[in-house]
């Protein structure tokens, strides 16, 4: 006989030992504000090259420079560090795999932390509107 009470998850993913789940959503209009008043100064901050090239031949570039912005937010939440010495803006960096998936390439002091923190993947999952772009990534570790 089954217990009262809200149904069980199969896997908790809070619970797993080795698994980090990171979550951020932004405003499109809050980085396209951004890239206003910054212009070339706050890309150069905050997107890498080939991120700004990429954003820059859509009609509309402003949700994927925010999808972006989540995924780099998403990826310092997940390690537990926030955005600072442990990894910058440009040092987490949205690729895309060879089918057209976004996956996370890092470089540097966040390159540097993941292999502290034992990481051995990184996977995530965007998504946008045209008001709201939101980004998830999932980080597992190996095993100490």
């Amino acid at each position: 006989m089954r217990e009262s009470g809200p149904p069980r998850p199969l896997i908790d993913i809070m619970t797993l030992p080795n698994i980090s789940p990171g979550i951020d959503l932004v405003e499109n209009a809050r980085i396209a504000a951004a890239i206003e008043r910054g212009g070339d100064s706050f890309l150069r901050r905050t997107f890498t090259e080939a991120e700004t090239a990429y954003c820059q031949i859509h009609r509309n570039p402003a949700p994927r420079f925010a999808a972006r912005f989540a995924a780099k937010e998403a990826v310092a939440k997940a390690f537990g560090t926030g955005l600072g010495e442990a990894a910058t803006f440009r040092e987490i960096e949205v690729v895309h795999l060879p089918g057209g998936a976004p996956a996370i390439q890092l470089h540097g002091s966040a390159a540097a932390t993941a292999l502290a923190q034992r990481v051995i993947s990184i996977e995530l999952s965007l998504t946008h509107t045209d008001h709201y772009a939101a980004a998830m990534v999932v980080v597992q570790r190996k095993p100490a």
